[in-house]
């Protein structure tokens, strides 16, 4: 698997935190910069597209149960795959010494958080928006909950994408490994709405990440 597609903006010099955004199920690398210029205005970031094809856009894994979501032992070896093909890239373009911020909706936040538990070192934070997680330990998690890196965790009170046990796992599972800020956003399905832009926007800022300029 490779990342073949980016769209960049960033300086290769600056050592300001970088914001890793990673697209859903059918979208691709242009979804997310116009929201991340509507959160934090001039933050540096990467915008990286799904390796496989479908429909009109992309997708991060080629095979799943429903609605681009595997399950069991294919999720866990799946987006294994994709984070090593993301890391190879930012390894490849990214001074190694510069802090990370993965950012993704559905599937890419899904490999966010993924991400921050494979090489936790590597990362600062992570925004995980309508995403779930790997039901499996993983090397890391015990390195991952000594650091307690901050993780945000948004979703819709009427996404019915994902069944209420895996939400309440992966809120479980962060509140026992990361300094998690979780969101539920009543009336909003799988979807990202103004508010948890706003929210987004606050905890880049008090993480120290960014300083938006959002009203």
């Amino acid at each position: 698997m490779q990342i073949s597609n980016a769209i960049c903006a960033y300086n290769q010099q600056s050592q300001t935190p970088l914001v890793v955004l990673l697209h859903g199920w059918g979208a691709d690398e242009r979804d997310l910069p116009g929201l991340l210029d509507m959160i934090a205005p001039n933050t540096q970031y990467v915008s990286l597209q799904a390796p496989f094809s479908y429909s009109f856009g992309f997708t991060w894994f080629d095979q799943w149960d429903h609605e681009g979501v595997p399950t069991g032992a294919s999720l866990q070896v799946q987006a294994a795959a994709a984070c090593e093909a993301i890391y190879t890239w930012l390894d490849e373009h990214i001074d190694s010494n510069r802090p990370i911020i993965p950012f993704g909706f559905s599937q890419g936040g899904l490999l966010a958080t993924h991400l921050l538990r494979m090489r936790p070192e590597r990362c600062m934070a992570a925004v995980s928006c309508s995403g779930w997680i790997v039901d499996a330990a993983l090397p890391h998690d015990a390195q991952l909950a000594a650091l307690h890196l901050p993780v945000f965790y948004g979703h819709g009170a009427q996404d019915t994408i994902f069944p209420q046990d895996v939400v309440d796992y992966t809120s479980t599972f962060w509140q026992a490994h990361a300094d998690l800020e979780e969101h539920v956003y009543a009336g909003m399905a799988h979807s990202i709405n103004m508010k948890e832009t706003r929210d987004i926007a606050a905890f880049l800022e008090r993480i120290g990440a960014i300083r938006p300029r959002f009203f």
